[in-house]
């Protein structure tokens, strides 16, 4: 790693996520310490274990969409793409000008385009009756519902991204390691700006039972509003939620050129797997910390100038555990001096959207040097004893985050965020 390396800088930012759409209705949310959490009202949930989630209450028309494009996407990708347009508008890049060929996409999802995969099989199967369905009864955008890349072309379309353009799909890390793509892509000159981040709209019947089959989410039917209690003592299970965040990301030099408003320099990313197991977590917490270590490395943070952590905080026990025990392995004794907290108590978890969401909240967070609270924390797990700045916000000069993910498969990421002065 030399001294001129090209550093990446975020210039725009636009958040999809539970409750009111829209960065500005999502960083009140979180500093409110609500939540959005409640009984869904996509589809009858009755059957389920689980039958509370996080929904965003979206109007694709309303954010400009045409009924052609309302028509043809996902919502996964109505999402990516309405977030898509809000970053590139706050960032004030010229697409026109820019040569199409030096801008990029790179899109992080888990699960794709769920909902209208599910709905389509309900229909050509005529609600799952006929073994041999009927392919006639398919819309004739099936194909892209089922092919993963979608997600990246509409993006890239949508902003007229003619460079790398690729989708990444990591688990519930893919939103990070999205955004950490495209960070390298425009370190190593592929690229000089990037759109960037990740989307999933996974609140359907399929994802339901599948997290009911391994007892992952919270059987707080009764109480939607407190059911997600990252390190409690009393958490039975995470949320499900859905969204997108997507950013714009150029090298310092041309954004400065150009007078763009730099929000946040992208100093360090870094990412492992436990190659243990699809989705237990071993309790020391080894590869998250190494992870965390190379990510400060690569962006020459000291551990001492991280100012908070944005959790991973899922909710599970096995979880919280298993990061507690990852952050006070890798930051030493400074773990027991920096605020930790986790906003899928208040937003669910949306799988491979949640990290590039965690990412807009560490941006906030930097800017405005607030830390948001976990909600729902009031008797902390005695195996979770760190600062987890429970149910308010606080008031933190922030000039460094951590924000850290873990998935399905062993996968564990994080990445450093500094503002623009401390960089």
């Amino acid at each position: 790693m030399t001294s001129s390396r090209r550093r990446v800088v975020v210039t725009g930012m636009e958040v999809i996520a539970p409750g009111q759409s829209g960065t500005k209705a999502f960083w009140q949310l979180l500093t409110e310490g609500r939540t959005a959490t409640r009984l869904i009202t996509g589809f009858d949930p009755s059957p389920f274990r689980s039958r509370v989630a996080a929904e965003c209450d979206f109007d694709p028309a309303a954010h400009g969409l045409t009924p052609r494009e309302i028509r043809r996407m996902d919502r996964a990708a109505q999402f990516a793409v309405v977030a898509a347009r809000g970053a590139v508008a706050e960032s004030g890049v010229g697409l026109d000008t820019e040569d199409p060929a030096r801008i990029g996409a790179v899109v992080g999802s888990a699960v794709g385009c769920t909902m209208s995969l599910e709905r389509e099989y309900v229909v050509v199967s005529d609600t799952g009756r006929e073994w041999l369905v009927d392919p006639e009864y398919a819309v004739r955008h099936l194909y892209d519902y089922l092919v993963p890349s979608s997600l990246a072309a509409e993006v890239a379309w949508a902003v007229g991204a003619e460079g790398p353009v690729t989708v990444v799909s990591t688990g519930c890390t893919s939103g990070i390691d999205a955004v950490g793509h495209a960070v390298d892509l425009v370190r190593e000159g592929s690229a000089d700006v990037m759109v960037a981040g990740a989307c999933d709209a996974p609140i359907s019947p399929i994802t339901l039972a599948c997290f009911d089959a391994i007892k992952a989410t919270t059987p707080r039917n009764d109480d939607p509003e407190h059911a997600s209690r990252p390190f409690d003592r009393s958490r039975d299970g995470f949320v499900l939620g859905e969204g997108s965040a997507m950013f714009v990301l150029e090298e310092r030099g041309h954004a400065l050129r150009r007078g763009a408003p730099v929000l946040a320099e992208i100093s360090g990313y870094a990412s492992r797997c436990n190659a243990y197991h699809m989705t237990g977590l071993r309790p020391d917490g080894k590869e998250m910390s190494e992870a965390i270590r190379a990510a400060l490395d690569e962006g020459r943070v000291p551990v001492e100038s991280i100012d908070y952590v944005n959790a991973h905080g899922s909710g599970t026990r096995q979880n919280d555990r298993h990061e507690t025990a990852a952050i006070k392995r890798a930051l030493g004794e400074h773990a027991r001096r920096v605020p930790v907290s986790s906003i899928k108590s208040m937003i669910g978890h949306s799988l491979g959207a949640i990290g590039s969401i965690e990412i807009a909240a560490s941006v906030l967070a930097l800017q405005h040097h607030v830390v948001p609270p976990t909600a729902n924390l009031h008797t902390a797990d005695p195996e979770c004893d760190l600062d987890y700045v429970p149910l308010t916000a606080r008031d933190h000069r922030t000039d460094t985050v951590l924000t850290v993910g873990s998935g399905f498969g062993g996968f564990q990421s994080a990445m450093v965020l500094t503002t623009p002065e401390a960089a």
